[in-house]
């Protein structure tokens, strides 16, 4: 196989960039976000050219006090057009609000991982389907478009690893009920390259129409890697937050998503087109520390990108010329 048909040669190939740091990332954070400065984060993101911003969560305020806000910010953003703003929402409540806010898609969530969804939704999973299906119903209802994210896929940390056959079973179930949006997540970090490229490929296989997306964690320090290994069996979307923000209870100590500025970053000097500008990305992500009061895990927010060139030391011509004159 020549170098221009693998993973390593993006050669211009189009790779969708999903930010969801607004929503996953800001719940988690302690201190409360201001609306303006959330709709002025999104601003910046959509000018970056990211494919799709989930902008915020329509939950209960009283669970997620951080998204107490979410019909304002999702109404007094400004659209860029080709991008879509979506939402998180739980339940056939969150998705009537979520609509009159003229959200572009829900994001709908549950677990594949029984004791998972039990200890983080309160429900069983047949239940957690049963009212998601309701919400389809609303959504295609109202031509409002629709993305199911299945948590655990990679496996659970509390039951170990996820049979393939049940995760692809509750993939199955939605894509019956209409979906034709699916992401695959790696709720706590547990995934690794080979097993990333071995259900993409799967997945893709049996359900060609589906727009699959990846959601991975950099827990354990894989995330790029499982990024690759999915572009290699065919992905070309995937969740990614800003700074690296967010996390997940279940995993104490970890770190939060794949960190959107890094992955583009990677990306780009690999060939592959983002349509993200990379400059203004790693500038939205360096308002982060300020907002949120305390520092970021992005690496490429501290150290810039690979051409960040630093000037040479002061006393440089006169360094040089002591070495010439040895």
């Amino acid at each position: 196989m020549s170098a221009s048909n693998t993973v390593w040669q993006g050669a211009g190939r189009r790779i969708h960039m999903q930010e969801v740091g607004l929503r996953d990332g800001l719940q988690m954070e302690k201190a409360f976000v201001p609306t303006a400065d959330k709709i002025a984060l999104c601003n910046a993101l959509s000018a970056a050219g990211l494919a799709k911003i989930e902008v915020t969560s329509f939950t209960s305020p009283t669970a997620i006090p951080a998204l107490k806000d979410a019909e304002v910010v999702m109404r007094e953003i400004t659209r860029r057009p080709g991008t879509v703003y979506t939402a998180l929402v739980p339940n056939l409540r969150g998705a009537e609000r979520a609509i009159e806010s003229r959200t572009d898609e829900l994001n709908l969530v549950m677990s594949v991982s029984a004791t998972h969804n039990l200890a983080n939704l309160r429900m069983t999973p047949e239940q957690s389907f049963a009212a998601l299906a309701q919400v389809v119903a609303l959504a295609q209802g109202a031509n409002v478009a629709v993305n199911v994210s299945l948590s655990c896929v990679f496996g659970c940390p509390m039951e170990g690893d996820v049979p393939q056959a049940d995760a692809f079973g509750w993939v199955q179930r939605f894509v019956d009920r209409g979906v034709r949006g699916i992401t695959l997540c790696d709720t706590t970090g547990m995934a690794y390259p080979t097993q990333v490229h071995e259900l993409t490929a799967a997945a893709r296989a049996r359900w060609p129409g589906v727009e699959f997306t990846l959601h991975f964690h950099n827990t354990r320090g894989m995330g790029l890697a499982n990024v690759l290994a999915a572009i290699d069996a065919g992905a070309d979307r995937f969740d990614a937050s800003l700074g690296g923000l967010g996390g997940c209870p279940y995993a104490p100590g970890a770190s939060g998503n794949v960190c959107s500025e890094e992955i583009v970053h990677a990306l780009a000097l690999m060939g592959y087109d983002t349509g993200v500008d990379l400059a203004q990305l790693v500038a939205v992500a360096r308002q982060l520390p300020a907002l949120i009061d305390h520092d970021i895990p992005s690496q490429i927010a501290k150290a810039g990108p690979r051409l960040a060139l630093h000037p040479v030391p002061a006393d440089f011509e006169a360094i040089r010329e002591r070495a010439l004159a040895r």
